[in-house]
């Protein structure tokens, strides 16, 4: 374990080290990448503030919701990168998996060090002034079970997101190319999850209920921390199945991947 985590350290080094090069550049692709969290939450804002909050859910409300999926799901690109589909399909489609599987080393290792984009730090810290406001604003009253269960919820959804990311990695061993409905799941799904989720259809609910845990990683929490009833009648364990979901998605996900890799043949390029 010790050399495994030695490995990933290096890779994530020569990652960062190479991303320094050029400071100037990489500020502006930091706070290029935070502005676009910030103009998406400022239109957010303005429509809500024209219709007075959305499902019975204030503003302030909403913007916890969707800190803690910006800070989530910026956390993931940032480690998962590597398993993002459109480059990895990239990369199966030019033969460079190949090369890793010739290497002495855990083909998943290489592919999970082989990108750490920390330019993704400035979405995380987006996320991080959005989910404050929404803290500070709503003047909540935070028991030291909810502050350690926070940062808990938003691991989860960093492992539910990564997960994401490397399904849609494994698809393409057989498709080669990415295919774009797995971003329904990963940005679409981020999107879908910055709101409460009883205002979509009952079918929407459902899927994202007993096929992807969702409704489990951000809302069910949400309705905990903010202190609000429950709509939809979740039982009240609900609200904890966060670190279950997140984990078993990951798991699933890592199974399926090595079911990919053992079944992997080579484009030939």
């Amino acid at each position: 374990m010790r050399h495994t985590l030695d490995i990933y350290r290096r890779l994530i080094l020569v990652q960062i080290r190479s991303q320094l090069q050029y400071r100037v550049s990489f500020l502006l692709d930091t706070l290029a990448t935070g502005f676009q969290v910030f103009i998406s939450f400022i239109t957010l804002a303005l429509i809500l503030q024209r219709f007075d909050g959305i499902g019975g859910w204030t503003l302030s409300e909403v913007a916890f919701l969707y800190g803690m999926v910006e800070v989530a799901f910026g956390t993931m690109d940032m480690l998962f990168s590597g398993f993002d589909p459109a480059n990895f399909g990239r990369q199966v489609r030019q033969g460079a998996f190949d090369q890793l599987l010739l290497r002495p080393i855990s083909a998943t290792l290489q592919v999970f060090g082989s990108q750490f984009i920390i330019r993704r730090v400035g979405r995380i810290a987006q996320g991080l002034a959005v989910l404050t406001f929404a803290i500070v604003s709503l003047n909540l009253n935070w028991t030291p079970a909810k502050l350690v269960y926070l940062p808990i919820v938003i691991a989860s959804l960093v492992c539910f997101f990564g997960g994401l990311f490397m399904i849609g990695a494994t698809i393409t061993f057989w498709t080669v190319d990415s295919i774009e409905v797995i971003n329904i799941f990963t940005y679409g799904g981020s999107e879908m999850m910055s709101y409460p989720m009883h205002i979509y259809p009952d079918w929407v609910r459902r899927f994202f209920t007993y096929i992807l845990p969702a409704i489990f990683l951000n809302y069910a929490p949400a309705l905990y921390f903010l202190g609000k009833p429950d709509p939809l009648g979740l039982p009240p364990f609900a609200a904890f199945l966060a670190p279950v979901a997140g984990i078993a998605t990951l798991l699933a996900a890592l199974a399926f991947w090595q079911y990919g890799m053992r079944h992997y043949q080579s484009t030939g390029t």
